[in-house]
């Protein structure tokens, strides 16, 4: 039914209440969260196209147990439903607030009374069926890194990448920021939809987006200044030679969705491969560090 979303809904019982959302966010997983005012309960639901979507997620987090315990996350009472889309989209908004990334940049959602610095580029941006609304750690990462580029080199000149670009908020924030290319992919087609959309509603042109996986994915011999990898370090990894042959020697990569814990594994891995670290920072369990290509 085209007016129905499939929903898994579960209580949250981690001592940490951050743990959770971050996680399901890095998973790609689009879901709300709400404080039972009673019982304080925490309550997270998370929303799909299909059933056969919200049963295999049902599935993958009871698969997901060691990797639970391990951060330190206890979910109880996992359950299936279905929500009219119409309900759906209220919920969202009192989860989504303005973020001001910089004096230069901002994202907002449609709905919100934002009044902008002067000068500062705003991102238009609602919550959808794709990844990337500036809310989460490893986004607001990248997005500060495009933004402390752009302040510090004539990126009219420069080209920019978006490896797996979700939303497409990276790149709208790079067109916006004045990146004279801009091309961004990512493998699920309806993503790339959406962030055509998204990017038509915040008046971008310039972007070229593609559907394909990071090894797929081609760039018809082109390299790039800039290239933003908001993916999991496992992809990240699997990825590394394709992600550096992208990059021109010079340039830089800014990679994040990686757990803090796993990032020492991320760094070495491209270190090893003629990278140098020159930033990193760490939010709420989640680590993104900017390295640059020397060889």
């Amino acid at each position: 039914m085209d007016n129905v979303l499939y929903c898994v809904s579960f209580r949250d019982a981690s001592e940490n209440g951050e743990a959770v959302p971050e996680l399901l966010t890095a998973l790609g997983y689009d879901f709300s969260s709400r404080r039972d005012a009673e019982t304080l309960e925490l309550i997270h639901t998370l929303y799909f196209k299909t059933g056969d979507d919200a049963r295999n997620a049902l599935q993958q987090l009871q698969s997901m147990e060691e990797t639970f315990r391990d951060l330190d996350i206890v979910i109880e009472k996992p359950i299936l439903s279905e929500l009219r889309k119409e309900d759906w989209a209220e919920s969202w908004k009192i989860h989504f607030k303005p973020i001001e990334i910089s004096e230069t940049l901002a994202v907002t959602p449609s709905w919100s009374d934002f009044h902008a610095r002067p000068g500062q580029h705003v991102i238009v941006l609602d919550p959808g069926m794709s990844f990337g609304t500036g809310q989460h750690a490893t986004t607001k990462f990248c997005l500060s890194r495009l933004d402390r580029f752009a302040a510090g080199h004539d990126v009219s000149r420069a080209s920019m990448l978006d490896a797996g670009c979700g939303s497409g908020i990276l790149a709208i924030a790079a067109e916006k920021l004045g990146w004279g290319e801009i091309q961004a992919f990512d493998i699920d087609p309806d993503a790339v939809r959406i962030a055509g959309e998204n990017a038509a509603a915040n008046g971008c042109s310039r972007i070229r987006f593609s559907t394909a996986s990071l090894i797929e994915f081609n760039a018809r011999g082109k390299t790039f200044d800039v290239i933003a990898a908001n993916i999991l370090s496992s992809a990240l990894l699997a990825g590394k030679d394709k992600l550096l042959s992208l990059l021109k020697v010079g340039g830089v990569l800014i990679l994040a969705g990686i757990l803090d814990k796993e990032y020492e594994t991320v760094r070495s891995a491209f270190e090893s491969a003629g990278c140098r670290q020159v930033d990193t920072a760490e939010e709420k369990q989640w680590r993104g560090g900017a390295f640059v290509r020397e060889k």
